[in-house]
């Protein structure tokens, strides 16, 4: 079956989901709905990737399902390996590895290592010759070392590998290495084209040819048709939640004006408040959040009427993404404006 809308993709369990049996009819309709690829992020409590992509799986048949993304520093590498290599051979083909950095405040406070350019790198191609049945001895690299790392030297899979990239030396891996790269959400048309401009440009220099490296815009799509509490929840909640975990990153990036940025933090609301803001906060907790956030911030989305969403997903295009993860809404929110895009 030929897909409805092969440039298109959608978060699974977007935001900080409670039920994770909600993503079975989301996966469902995602296929119905003829999206390309359904993304699960992961986070540490309902929302385990390796459990919920055996579930997407399994509940769907022509999805492709991903990860945007997973932690290589969270699993060993041959539990990562046989992972994605079940999933691939369990959905004939339709499994997507992305990986990322993680969040570092959070993983500091776990004590996880976290992920560098050169790990990244390195771990993709440990990941791609375990897939093709090598038998790796002695390995000693950016990653860790390992006695012996092997699979099954019958195996020749290739599973594409996706990176969730922020920052220049992050795509430029991208562009070098990994087939698909996926950009963060609130990215100004700006911020877009620089990093489309830097994938593809690595991608070049390293030999490759710059279309077989797939960029995605994480671009929030979120229509006048849901109700208003829940577009701040999915708006103003998500970009603040974004900011308690790295608003350095994300107002460098964009060249967002810092002084924003500190009253934010030093608001004394958003100070005191230690959960995530997206998940936890009241609407007039979020209404006073928002009063806090400059209007340019939250410029970077598809809002208003199912016909002006689909426009500006449609810009994403134009201005040099290959692919748009309409991103904060369900399969099922996001169908008014499919019908548009179709």
């Amino acid at each position: 079956m030929a897909l409805t809308h092969p440039d298109f993709g959608c978060y699974l369990l977007a935001g900080g989901a409670q039920d994770p049996r909600a993503l079975l009819d989301e996966v469902r309709d995602a296929d119905r709905l003829g999206l390309s690829t359904a993304f699960i992020s992961e986070r540490f409590n309902v929302k385990e990737a390796a459990s919920l992509t055996g579930a997407a799986v399994a509940a769907s048949s022509q999805v492709t399902i991903a990860t945007a993304a997973t932690n290589h520093t969270t699993r060993h590498p041959i539990v990562t390996a046989s992972w994605a290599l079940t999933l691939q051979r369990l959905s004939r083909g339709r499994f997507m590895l992305g990986l990322g950095r993680g969040i570092p405040v959070l993983f500091d406070a776990f004590g996880i290592p976290k992920a560098t350019t050169a790990q990244l790198d390195d771990i993709a191609g440990l990941l791609r010759r375990l897939w093709h049945g090598e038998v790796v001895v002695g390995h000693d690299g950016p990653a860790g070392s390992w006695p012996v790392l092997t699979l099954d030297p019958e195996i020749r899979e290739d599973i594409p590998l996706a990176l969730v990239a922020f920052g220049p030396n992050t795509l430029e891996l991208g562009g070098r290495v990994f087939d698909h790269v996926i950009l963060h959400t609130f990215f100004t048309d700006e911020t877009l084209q620089r990093c489309v401009r830097t994938v593809k440009r690595a991608a070049e220099q390293a030999g490759r040819d710059p279309d077989d490296v797939v960029v995605w815009s994480c671009y929030a799509t979120i229509g006048d048709h849901l109700p208003e509490a829940v577009r701040l929840q999915r708006t103003v909640g998500r970009l603040a939640t974004y900011l308690q975990g790295y608003g350095d990153l994300m107002v460098s990036t964009n060249d967002w004006d810092a002084r924003a940025l500190a009253n934010f933090r030093n608001d004394n609301w958003v100070a005191g408040f230690r959960r995530a803001i997206d998940v936890h906060a009241t609407t007039a907790e979020l209404e006073h959040v928002a009063s806090l956030l400059p209007e340019e911030w939250l410029e970077p989305a598809a809002t208003g009427s199912p016909a002006q969403c689909a426009a500006a997903v449609k810009r994403q295009l134009e201005l040099g993404a290959d692919r748009v993860i309409l991103h904060g809404a369900s399969p099922a929110e996001l169908e008014p404006i499919l019908t548009e895009l179709r």
